[in-house]
């Protein structure tokens, strides 16, 4: 539930603040007031595309603030996304989130006082709002818009079918390319596997190793340099240990052991010389070392011509390599892996052909079974969807209307087709093999329509709500947000709107922009957008009305006259007849 919205330097609305809370919020105010704002600012808080032109000037950028309380039941899943994202929920169980745009474009979201992706306002609105206006009803046109209404409605476990049969289809589609692909370029991947074969060939045949030609190039300079390398280790291991030959020349080594017997004997003086000559004994130590790897060094150390020339041969066949394949040795290893995963992909022989056709019959077989029940849970679908939302239509002052919903197959049109029960071929699609039609029938005798030539614009907004009713009963976002569904629509079906509307905010927050007191009558909050034109800028603030503030808005939405002692009557009348209704149910 949103507990709070705020809204600064968007369109006309400067700064204000909507305290919002459950059950049935309705936003009037006069044309241009900024009613649109507030709907706009809520889908911006919700991930919703940015559109710079609506930034005032002064300051040159709007934000929206919104406080969310999260059910219990959506509270695990919304928290993990945006734990990921560095954000978390407040200790008081609310998230705080916000949306700021300037005028040049930028767009930038915060949740829980991070910084985060809009992608993740966007996430967390899938699951906890749902906003309808014209647009939607639009929308709700377009069949794949109602197929998509219909399998929603249809439940979890169809969502279930649904998944399973867009994995089968994309496997089956991904194997039928495939072997397409094989037959109709047989001469090319024959072609591009002989070249791989090739050069497979001429690596094998020199069968280079990770790092060996860092290694050979270490090596060939130690055996072009051989007597500078020897001649070194020989002065620094005679320094370090003497000639050894009987004369007497200082070494290194000899010269710690006579400073550290020297200073040890005046230990018991000094402390400070003991330690130094435990020092000078950890020197000895590691110079004994040093000497013991030279003697090693240069008894390894051998001019070796023919290694020599080796080392030069194998190095140019190495380049020879390096020329064609890669920059270096390990580049060359990894082409070699690269080309033998390809020639496994580039396998043409009668034997996998084969065994990918059988692949794809297979699956072919499984997707037309799935598709299938899909349609069989389609149709069964249908028939409960098009009563429930009759039902509705009834309720909403269209008591003779009736809504059907064909399921047939798509039209095969060239594509992917999977055969039917009725022998013919379908076309198939990631979402089925059907096709789905929502169809009015206004009244008895007149024929059943679709609903973008069968519905008035007040019939369809009636259409849109009923369904959105419906759905209400199988789950959906906690929060819903109507734009103006009413529009077109007034009397006896304008009050039924109130009333499901007020039906529908008993388990869900609802948010309702609207023109008609009829409508507004049913709230529990009523808000109003009033704009102020004393200054040189028009600008626009939100506030709460009650009692008899609120009959005087009613008034003014009835005749257009706030002040009038007959109006404020008819709308204190109507508020009446709302408060009777709502305590009825």
């Amino acid at each position: 539930m949103l507990e709070e919205l705020r809204i600064t330097g968007l369109g006309v609305i400067e700064d204000a603040t909507l305290p919002l809370g459950p059950g049935l919020t309705v936003i009037t105010g006069e044309t241009g007031a900024g009613k649109t704002m507030v709907v706009t600012s809520l889908g911006l808080l919700f991930g919703g595309r940015a559109d710079a032109g609506r930034v005032r000037a002064d300051p040159g950028r709007a934000t929206v603030d919104g406080r969310l309380r999260l059910p219990a039941h959506l509270r695990a899943a919304v928290e993990g996304r945006i734990v990921d994202a560095g954000a978390e929920i407040d200790d008081d169980g609310t998230l705080l989130m916000s949306r700021t745009l300037t005028a040049e474009g930028r767009s930038r979201a915060h949740v829980g006082g991070r910084t985060v992706p809009v992608a993740v306002l966007a996430e967390v609105g899938e699951r906890v709002f749902a906003l309808h206006g014209q647009s939607d009803q639009l929308r709700l046109l377009r069949p794949a818009e109602q197929r998509a209404a219909l399998d929603r409605y249809a439940g979890p476990e169809h969502e279930k079918l649904l998944g399973r049969f867009a994995e089968l289809y994309t496997r089956w589609r991904a194997v039928e390319d495939d072997l397409a692909d094989r037959r109709a370029n047989a001469r090319q991947r024959s072609q591009e596997a002989d070249l791989l074969r090739l050069g497979l060939d001429e690596i094998s045949r020199v069968d280079p190793q990770p790092g060996e030609d860092e290694l050979l190039r270490e090596e060939a300079q130690r055996l072009e340099h051989v007597e500078g390398l020897r001649s070194a280790a020989q002065v620094a291991h005679v320094s370090l240990t003497g000639t050894g030959d009987g004369d007497d020349v200082a070494d290194v080594l000899s010269l710690l052991s006579t400073a550290r017997r020297t200073l040890e004997a005046q230990t018991g003086v000094d402390r400070v010389l003991g330690e130094l000559a435990a020092r000078l004994d950890e020197v000895a130590t590691l110079a004994g070392d040093v000497s013991t790897e030279l003697g090693s060094y240069l008894a390894a150390l051998d001019a070796d011509p023919g290694r020599l020339q080796e080392v030069y041969e194998r190095r140019a066949a190495l380049r020879t390599l390096t020329r064609k394949y890669a920059e270096d040795v390990d580049g060359v290893v990894a082409w070699a892996d690269r080309a033998r995963t390809k020639l496994g992909e580039l396998d043409n022989s009668d034997e996998l052909l084969e065994e990918l056709d059988k692949e794809r019959r297979r699956l072919h077989g499984e997707v037309a079974e799935v598709a299938a029940t899909l349609s069989a849970a389609r149709q069964e679908a249908a028939g409960r969807f098009a009563a429930d939302v009759t039902v509705e239509l009834a309720g909403l002052a269209m008591p003779h209307a009736r809504i059907h919903v064909v399921v047939g197959p798509k039209p095969a049109g060239g594509g992917p087709t999977v055969p039917t029960a009725g022998g013919t071929d379908a076309g198939v699609g990631p979402d089925g093999a059907d096709d789905i039609e929502l169809r009015l029938l206004p009244h008895p005798g007149a024929p059943a329509q679709p609903l973008q030539k069968g519905a008035s614009g007040g019939e369809l907004s009636r259409v849109m709500l009923a369904i959105e009713v419906v759905f209400a009963g199988v789950g959906g976002p906690p929060t819903l947000v109507f734009d103006e569904v009413d529009a077109g629509v007034g009397g006896t079906a304008a009050v039924e709107i109130g009333k499901r509307l007020a039906r529908l905010a008993r388990d869900h927050q609802v948010l309702v922009v609207t023109h008609l007191p009829q409508v507004a009558a049913f709230a529990d909050r009523h808000l109003v957008v009033a704009k102020d034109t004393g200054g040189a800028v028009t600008t626009s603030g939100v506030r709460v009305v009650e009692h008899t503030d609120r009959a005087r808005e009613l008034a003014r939405m009835l005749a257009g006259l706030p002040d009038s002692d007959l109006g404020i009557a008819h709308a204190e009348e109507l508020l009446s007849v709302a408060d009777r209704e709502k305590s009825h149910h």
